[in-house]
Order: structure tokens, then sequence, then C-alpha cells
């Protein structure tokens, strides 16, 4: 026996009635330390644990002849580590929750090698693939087949740069054939351009060499493995494209000396639609320079920023945003911190700097237009990101990395682009006018609200930004935490406004986990401990009447679901129709035999030791205490999964209540009451009423939640809108209607309907 600190660690051996062995390190009756454990099926591992855990690094080795060496979090492999399949297929690099994710070389048995980004356990994001045969593609995929810019070599060394869409050619190219060695700077600038626009150093091609911070979860003998990954699938979804060099012969052509021969080529979905002989040699390019001098000025018609950026809309958008906010927060973060002051949010408190497509003292050159960049009150955007322990660093790769940005389909009606992070922390969307001048009306006071109550569930703004092109038309971005940001699966969205004028959606348009349903959508009513209800509640009514002293409405409560052990329903259904058979009627618990429903989640203790602490974009705040924890800090500990920090909006446990058989819409006067039937006695006639009982569905559940969409004010067209629908439809179930009404609607539909007392 050891002393260590306050615990002794010993050495033992234990042997469980399955056959398992772990023979190791103990500390307070959990495995921790250095062990090995043998199970029945063959599989052991030998290395670190902690509480009971494979916590650390260790080596995993199947029944099946699997190795892998490396880095553990919560029995999952995490952080560096290397595995050797029985196939002889062998990955080198990142993994993260039991699969590859990061940087990392995968090595086929067949001898393809792939070297570069993965997300949950596929290729995705900037990485270079070569195959036996010679060929390479050096550019960005999506879920294992090439998506994106790309340059692909031939074995014969011919070059195609393109794009591609999910695996197919798609959009305009250039083909250059073997023997182009006069276009070969053009090449490696066009290159190195590629790497520029997306914020791609060449460290990314390395495997990153530091550890991850640890996180517990329960021991089981069916550590995650992932599945190999088939040369042969990858193969076939990313063809080689020696075919290509086979149209109009140009490897042929280039032997026999046209070198300065390329083609342009345009591709539909992996089809060629059009190709065009461009000749590069050097009387054509004198010739075509002295052409381009004969005009120097070219006519630029009027049109919407929509039609500017027609066809390459999100190639634009999303390159001028990354060199911006790079040039903004780089320009600000050296500045010296301080508290803000009233200038701060005036109308000269911004940064404007001019990106010319070639370059400037001050800019990168790049491969967008020509734009003019605006940054608005770029210290108190600053202190706020320090307000939510954003680091700068963090926060730039984030948005300006290496995998740029993501177009997403906007769930409303504003007709707004919608972009997110590569890493989901942060969301972009597009503001208009109107809006852009009530978050700058507002911005004094949203800055202190959100100092004043860190756990504030009104929406996280990072930026706020402005592209304006040559021609005047004007693009204005705002960058928000994403209230969605967990490694856990939000499996029901919901967009909550406590109106139900048309709050429902379409059955046709609903489209699995990512549709945003709306309050006729909501089924559920979701109870929590205690304490937990009383602060979101609380939270909820300060937040409400902020928005109502900006003169604020139609804002919405954004709730995410995740579901823990949906297998449960069937159980509980199952329990409740056998209790009624048997009791022919509804016992109380203390009356009866208590049903005992299997757990998804617990409450326990606050150990910051173990649990995640870092910052995120909608994480702020000490953890929230629990009644039923005798008012301590809590965690949630999901069995078999993780243990997170419970805070306002964030990780928040309850349970989901769902009447059976329900219909898929509810009438607004239509109530939630126990039947009644009357039976006739038999024997002395009289009348017996008997409660016939409602059954519910029960589901453990985690929830997410923010309030969102905060920049409409109920200017004169909304109260025109009031006026009008008023007179349609009941005035107490339209959206738009005056502030202090919505706030008061919105806290009592919040308090009563959604998250009501637990009886």
């Amino acid at each position: 026996m050891e002393k260590n600190g306050r615990f002794c660690k010993i050495k033992g051996k234990y042997k469980w009635l399955d056959g398992t062995i772990y023979d190791g390190d103990w500390e307070s009756e959990k495995m921790t330390g250095k062990g090995l454990i043998l199970w029945p099926s063959g599989s052991k591992y030998e290395g670190e644990f902690s509480g009971g855990f494979l916590h650390g690094n260790g080596t995993f080795t199947s029944s099946s002849g699997c190795t892998y060496r490396g880095g553990w979090r919560m029995n999952a492999q995490h952080g560096i580590g290397k595995k050797e399949y029985s196939n002889l297929d062998v990955y080198d690099g990142l993994w993260k929750e039991g699969v590859p994710e990061g940087c990392g070389k995968y090595s086929w048995n067949n001898g393809n090698t792939y070297i570069g980004n993965w997300k949950n356990g596929r290729i995705e994001g900037r990485g270079v693939m070569k195959w036996t045969n010679g060929d390479t593609f050096d550019g960005f995929w999506m879920n294992g087949v090439r998506h994106g810019s790309g340059v692909y070599r031939f074995a014969d060394g011919g070059v195609y740069i393109g794009t591609w869409s999910n695996g197919l050619r798609d959009g305009k190219g250039t083909f250059y054939p073997d023997g182009s060695t006069k276009l070969l700077p053009s090449l490696k600038k066009l290159c190195t351009s590629l790497d520029s626009e997306n914020g791609l150093a060449s460290e990314t091609r390395q495997v990153v060499s530091s550890k991850s911070k640890s996180v517990k979860r329960s021991l089981s003998e069916s550590i995650p493995v992932i599945n190999r990954l088939s040369s042969r699938q990858i193969s076939h979804r990313t063809l080689s494209l020696s075919t290509e060099s086979t149209l109009q012969d140009p490897a042929t052509e280039a032997m026999s000396g046209q070198s300065d021969v390329v083609y342009e080529r345009e591709y539909a979905q992996g089809v060629l639609i059009m190709e065009r002989i461009r000749d590069c040699s050097v009387s054509s390019v004198k010739n075509k320079r002295q052409n381009n001098n004969k005009f120097s000025v070219s006519h630029v018609e009027k049109n919407s920023y929509m039609d500017i950026f027609r066809g390459h809309r999100s190639y634009f958008l999303n390159l001028n945003l990354q060199l911006g906010i790079r040039y903004t927060v780089g320009k600000i973060t050296p500045v010296p911190a301080r508290e803000v002051r009233s200038s701060d949010f005036g109308d000269r408190a911004r940064i404007r700097m001019f990106f010319p497509r070639d370059g400037s003292k001050l800019t990168p050159p790049h491969c967008s237009i020509d734009f003019y960049w605006k940054d608005y009150c770029p210290m108190v955007f600053r202190n706020l990101r320090e307000m939510f322990k954003l680091d700068a660093a963090d926060y730039m790769m984030s948005i300006c990395g290496d995998s740029g940005l993501r177009d997403i389909t906007s769930p409303g009606k504003s007709g707004s682009i919608f972009y997110l992070s590569n890493d989901e922390r942060f969301v972009i969307k597009t503001l208009n006018k109107s809006e852009l001048k009530v978050l700058l009306n507002m911005l004094p006071k949203y800055y202190h609200h959100v100092k004043d109550y860190e756990n504030t569930l009104i929406t996280k703004f990072f930026g706020l930004h402005r592209i304006k092109l040559r021609g005047g038309k004007k693009v204005r971005f705002v960058v928000m935490g994403n209230m969605f940001c967990t490694e856990l699966h939000i499996h029901r969205r919901y967009d909550l406004k406590g109106s139900s004028q048309g709050r429902y959606t379409d059955k046709d348009k609903i489209s699995g986990s990512n549709t945003t349903l709306k309050d006729l959508d909501l089924k559920y009513k979701f109870h929590m401990d205690k304490n937990l209800r009383e602060s979101l509640i609380k939270q909820i009514s300060i937040d409400c009447k902020f928005l109502e002293s900006q003169n604020i409405i139609d804002y919405s409560l954004l709730l995410g679901l995740h579901f823990r052990a949906p297998e449960n329903l069937k159980a509980l259904e199952q329990t409740h129709h056998a209790s009624m058979h048997r009791q022919k009627s509804l016992v109380p618990a203390d009356e009866g035999e208590p049903l005992i429903l299997p757990k998804g989640l617990l409450l326990v203790t606050h150990e910051p030791s173990v649990v995640n602490t870092a910052p995120g974009p909608h994480i702020r705040g000490n953890p929230l205490r629990a009644y039923s924890m005798g008012d301590n800090e809590v965690d949630l500990l999901l069995p078999g999964t993780a243990r997170l920090r419970v805070q306002l909006g964030v990780n928040m446990p309850a349970q989901a209540n769902r009447k059976v058989g329900e219909d898929h819409h509810i009438n607004n006067d239509k109530k939630m009451m126990m039947k009644k039937k009357k039976v006739e006695g038999k024997d002395d006639g009289d009348d017996k009423e008997e409660e016939e009982a409602e059954l519910f569905e029960v589901y453990d559940v985690v929830l997410y939640m923010g309030i969102i969409d905060i920049l409409q004010a109920y200017n004169l067209r909304k109260r025109a809108e009031n006026a009008y629908k008023s007179m349609k439809f009941d005035p107490l179930t339209i959206s738009v209607v005056e502030p202090k009404l919505y706030a008061q609607r919105f806290i009592k539909f919040s308090q009563n309907k959604v998250f009501p007392q637990t009886p």
C-alpha cells in the first residue's frame, strides 16, 4: 500500500462473475493507476485507468486482432493514437470519442494513403489522397468524398484544377496536359491561393502531438471501435480521373510538342458539358494583353447583392468574411484591455478597410472580388468575447480556419444567409438594415445586461460586420454563439413564441431532426428539478423584461432536445398497460407497486476536476444547484457517454411527458383532462364513477435552449400588422403584439406550458 495524498493506492487482482479479470492499481475501491484487464472474449487492455474507466494512455487488443495504442477518455480512443486493423489497414492520428477526428494518416492494405483532416470518423476537410497508380488529389473532402476545390495530379504528369460536389466533378475547371512546364509557376500560385483562401497552413498535414483533456465515461467491455474504412468504397466514390486525359487525347498532343495548350472544361454532376481549348503560347498572351489595354473600363450592371454573388454566393461571401474577420481580430487584439466607454458605441467606433483583389500593403491578395470591409464597435465585441473566455486565436481559427464556413439553410422567413463554423461553435447570419440599426441602438444596454447576468439566455453576439461591393451594394453580418454546440445529438428542435396562430409545421416539410418545429408541434411538457426550474423561469423573466424595455418583439425560445434511451418508450407503454390490466385503475405510487423506469441520465455532485470546463460560445457562469441533491452544484452523468456541467440553457436534464394517442395538432380551446365514464352497478343499481386513466410517454432528455431573433422592434410596420391581423384573428393568438403583452405571454407560456411545475 502506498500513500498518495489523502488516498491510499494499492495493487490487487479482481475477478468478476462473467470471467473479466483486472490486475493493477486501485484507489478508493476503483481501478485507478496502471493495470491490465482481460475480458472473456479474449480482448485485453493494458495501460492507465482513472476512477474505474480506461483513461490515459494504453493499448487495447481486440479478439479479432485489431490493436490500438494511444490516448483514452471515457473508455473511448481520444487524443493521439495508432490503430492497426486485422486486415492490415492502419490509422495514425487524432481521435475523438472513439472515432478519428482532426489530422491523421490512413494507409490501406492495397497501398492507397490519405493524409489530412477527419471528422466523426470520415474524411472531411483538407487532405491529400494518393493512389497506388500514382494519381494524387490535394483538396477538400466531405463525408469521405471530394467536395470543394482541389488539384488532381495524374501519374502521367497531367493536372486538373477544379471543383467537386459529392465526389463528382461539378463546375468549371482547367486541365493542364503533361509537358506544360511554362505554366507551372501559375499552377503553384493557384495552389497557394487555395491555401490562403481557406486559412490552411502546412502544419495541417502533420499530426498534432498534443494530448487532449480528460473526461470520464462508464466502463463496458464493448469498447467503441470504429469500423475500418474500405479503400474500395473510397476508390469507387472518388474514381481516378485517368479517363479525363483521354478526352481530346490531350496527353498525346502534349507529347507531340503542343505544350502551350490547356483545356477549359465545365462539368455538371460528373458529366462533361463543355470543353474549350485555350492557347497559352507567348504570342497569344501578348495579343490578349494588347486587346485588354484597348478597353480599360468595363460596364457593371446594377443588381442586388444576391445577383452579384449568383453562382458563387457562398464562395465569395465565405472568403470575404474570413479575410475581414482575420484582419479585424488581428488589429483589435493587441490593444490593451480596458473597460468600454461611451465612445466605443458611437458612430466613429468603426474599423474600415479596402480589400483589392491584388492585395495592398495592409491586405493580402485573394481570389474574390474587390470589397470594402467595416467592423462595428470592435472594442465592445472584443470585451464580449472575453466575457465568454473566447481566446482571440481560437475565435479566428474557428471562423477563418482550414475548412472554412458551411452554408446552412435558414429555417425562418427572413431569407437571411446562415453560415456555421466548421467546429459548429459559431453561427453567422446576414442582417437587413433595420436589424443592424436595432442592434447598434440596443448594444449599450445589451452589453451591460450580458455583463450583469452571466446566465442570460439571450443570443450571444461576438461580432458585427459589413461588406460593401463596388457599386454600393452592402451585406451585413452578425456572429453569434451556436446554442446547439454539443457533442450530443439534437433529436428535436423547436422555435417557440408563445402564440398559436399559424404556429405549426406542415407535415411535408418535416425532414428529420434538422427541421425546426413550432408551438403547436410541441406535444411535450418538461419536468425538471425544482431549483433548476426556478432558475430557468427567473432568467426567462429577466431577459423578457430587458427585451420589453428595448421595445423588442417576435423573439423565440429555441429549444433543442437530446433523448436518452428512446427504447424506454415501449417498455413504459407495456408497463402501463400491464398495470392497468392488473389493477383496473390508476394506483398512486404510495398505494401500490411504483413504476420503475430505466434511467438515461443522473444528477451527481459537481466535481470540477472530472468535467470539461472549457469555455464555449453559449457557456458562462457557475454550475446550477439542484434541490434533489441538497441544493449542491451538480453535474449531469450520462451512463456510458459523458459527464457534463449543468448550466442554464446548457446540459439541463428533464423528463419529457407526452400523452399517448394525442392528435398531431391541438386547438387552442382543447383541454387536457382525465376522462370519466359512468358504470351502472349490478347489485344495488347505484351509479359509480370510474376514472379512466390516461397514459403518458415519458423520456429522459437533455435540454439546450436560448432566446433568439431579438432584433425586431415594434415599429410602425409591426403596429399596422398588428391592427390588420387583430381584425382577422383572435388578438391574443397572433405573434405580433405590443412588447409588454408579448413578454407577459412568453413568460406565461414558458412556465405553464413548456416547463410546468412537477406535480
